[in-house]
């Protein structure tokens, strides 16, 4: 205890300086906190006491854990009652300012940046003990809920648990079929199997779970307009749209490299019912081969009347040896204007659909690329909902008229 009684180093027996430099040299606390603690006068008296007494090396200047050593709180036994209260009151004030703090921390998180603190934390908490001697009555106290409330909750979050881990084994298995399907259409097709979850909370557990598909992005050209052929006008920029299917179909070509060489997909689709007609797979993109997709197609119109066939300024399609099937079927043939791409936005949207979401790995050879291709169509055509048709498939509304 401080002092000020003015003592000199007769004032202190041996035994007690032998127990300062004991207590010092073991590291229980430095020589300020002996001062300190017992009420040593002198900036320097332990220090002589340590030299004169203790057993450590003193030729390279004081030892730093002298002076870094842990700090010791007072014993209770050197303190009187009142100042025991003092001290347990200033805990109490440290307590409560530190409550506050982290109190006032977590508002602003909520309010300013939309950072919740959910029940879920604070039932973990509770059940994995973290706070050692807090009981459930102290914790439902402190967050002013009852045991029963808590207990309920618990309950609630278990069934949503055990519900979030079937909607994630679904989305799996759709996965399987669809590897990059969005949360819109899985959310479709999960409540077609009763399986019912709002559009945020899929958002989210999706999320949380990485299962969100990024975008991806690659360009490849494919459309030389540089020729000698005639080019129809665009007959569609006004304002045309199908009312059934059969009445406008759109074509183009995309590329789809392999680990042997190049290949290209040539792709006929209905503009009413999104639907693949044709589509024909070669290692080239002549004019044979866009014919090929344009001539399957043809073969499997079931109705009769006017069609409009529309795509790029592609060389392929403005040649003569593809504008005779036109004037063969009865074919009225549009074109873009030039180079903007969104004059045959659908069917760049349904090239970037079959490489993004099915055609994602690269395939051997041109032989391995038409079987993948056979494949995504059928799963895009037979099994994929479609949001632009009221998550129906094309199919569905192909065959519905």
């Amino acid at each position: 205890m401080k002092t000020t009684t003015k003592r000199t180093q007769k004032d202190y027996t041996l035994a007690f300086k032998l127990s300062v430099v004991e207590q010092v040299e073991k590291g229980e606390m430095t020589y300020k906190v002996a001062q300190d603690l017992y009420g040593i006068q002198g900036c320097s008296t332990v220090l002589v006491w340590l030299r004169k007494h203790g057993r450590l090396n003193w030729s390279k200047g004081t030892p730093k854990f002298l002076t870094q050593g842990p700090i010791m709180e007072k014993p209770e036994s050197t303190l009187t009652p009142e100042q025991r209260i003092k001290q347990l009151e200033q805990q109490l004030v440290e307590s409560k300012q530190k409550a506050d703090f982290f109190e006032a921390v977590v508002n602003v998180l909520e309010t300013d940046y939309g950072v919740r603190v959910g029940k879920k934390a604070q039932g973990q908490v509770i059940r994995n003990k973290v706070i050692p001697g807090l009981t459930v009555t102290q914790a439902c106290l402190y967050l002013g809920i009852s045991r029963q409330a808590l207990y309920q909750r618990g309950k609630r979050q278990a069934a949503q648990n055990k519900h979030e881990a079937s909607v994630l084994e679904q989305v799996r298995n759709e996965r399987l079929v669809h590897p990059r399907i969005g949360a819109r259409k899985l959310k479709y097709l999960l409540n077609r199997k009763n399986i019912f979850i709002g559009r945020d909370h899929l958002f989210n557990l999706l999320r949380d779970k990485r299962l969100l598909v990024s975008p991806k992005r690659a360009y490849h050209r494919t459309t030389n307009s540089h020729h000698r052929f005639h080019c129809h006008p665009n007959v569609i920029k006004n304002g045309y749209s199908a009312v059934q299917p059969e009445q406008l179909w759109v074509a183009d070509i995309t590329y789809l490299p392999t680990r042997d060489g190049e290949s290209y997909v040539s792709l006929i689709t209905d503009a009413f019912s999104r639907k693949i007609v044709g589509y024909q797979v070669d290692s080239h993109m002549k004019t044979n081969s866009v014919k090929k997709a344009f001539t399957s197609a043809l073969k499997q119109r079931t109705k009769q009347g006017d069609l409009i066939h529309h795509s790029d300024r592609g060389v392929q399609y403005c040649s003569a040896e593809y504008q005779g099937l036109h004037e063969k079927y009865g074919v009225k043939c549009s074109m873009t204007d030039g180079y903007d791409c969104y004059q045959n936005a659908l069917a760049e949207r349904i090239n970037g659909i079959l490489k993004s979401e099915y055609l994602l790995h690269k395939p051997k050879d041109l032989d391995e690329a038409k079987k993948m291709v056979a494949e995504s169509v059928a799963i895009y055509n037979q099994k994929r909902p479609h949001s632009a048709l009221k998550y129906k498939t094309p199919d569905e509304v192909h065959r519905a008229f």
